[in-house]
């Protein structure tokens, strides 16, 4: 256990919380067993990675991480158990958490002129609907926000991102349609909808849902930790042994 002025250090510094998180993590894992496969699978995922070829560089990549092999075989047991873990507890619940998230997953490409004035606004506007101009040599041009530099283009992107007006015109919209210039506070917007992409579930959306729920779980696990350790941290002793560090402000 770490000891009343450990905590009170620890705590003073913000270490705290990251170090029980890692506890809590640990602790949940240590039972879960590794497989020679996984952790074959493990080293040539690594290796695929960093841009190796093979097993037969191995060697090169130990290198290249500075670390012995026990400590990148031990980091790679970790990761394969944290993940077993994940999917044990939380497979089964991975879709009804997406169904759940599924607007916040959907993505969207549009193409965006963000300006001051309204006259310049309808001036571009008509100039993209009649075919004169296009997006990206406007943008370039006449844009005040970051799509400047990218052409007009924002994303892919989730469709929550955007501000809510923002997202109630894009959802409605089809790709391709010009929308009529419509202000966001002190800006006036041209938009398009250029992509639309439905989240789906697949087996990388289920490992996110699950990884979501795991980091959820941890946090709490970490949350009442600190609490039952909060009356130690907080003790009068615990502290007056860092006095002479006082920083006046």
């Amino acid at each position: 256990m770490i000891g009343v002025q450990g905590q009170a250090l620890l705590a003073r510094f913000s270490l705290l919380k990251p170090l029980v998180e890692q506890m809590v993590i640990s602790e949940a894992i240590a039972q879960v067993e590794v497989s020679q496969e996984q952790l074959e699978q493990a080293r040539h995922g690594l290796l695929h990675q960093r841009g190796f070829d093979g097993m037969a560089q191995w060697s090169e990549l130990l290198e290249t991480l500075g670390r012995s092999e026990e400590e990148v075989l031990e980091r790679l047991r970790h990761s394969i158990r944290r993940r077993s873990l994940m999917r044990k507890r939380f497979a089964a619940k991975a879709e009804a958490r997406f169904l759940e998230r599924k607007n916040e997953l959907d993505q969207v490409v549009y193409s965006l002129l963000r300006l001051k004035n309204s006259f310049l606004a309808r001036e571009l506007y008509l100039q993209i609907e009649s075919g004169e101009s296009n997006f990206a040599d406007l943008a370039k041009r006449y844009a005040e926000g970051p799509e400047r530099n990218t052409n007009g283009i924002v994303g892919p992107v989730s469709l929550t991102q955007a501000h809510p007006v923002l997202v109630e015109k894009l959802r409605v919209a089809q790709p391709g349609v010009l929308l009529e210039p419509f202000r966001i506070s002190d800006w006036w917007l041209v938009v398009r909808l250029e992509r639309y992409s439905p989240a789906t579930f697949t087996d990388e959306v289920s490992d996110q849902m699950c990884q979501e729920m795991f980091d959820l779980w941890v946090d709490e696990e970490t949350a009442a930790s600190l609490n039952q350790l909060a009356p130690e941290t907080s003790a009068p002793e615990a502290t007056s042994a860092f006095t002479d560090f006082s920083v006046s402000r």
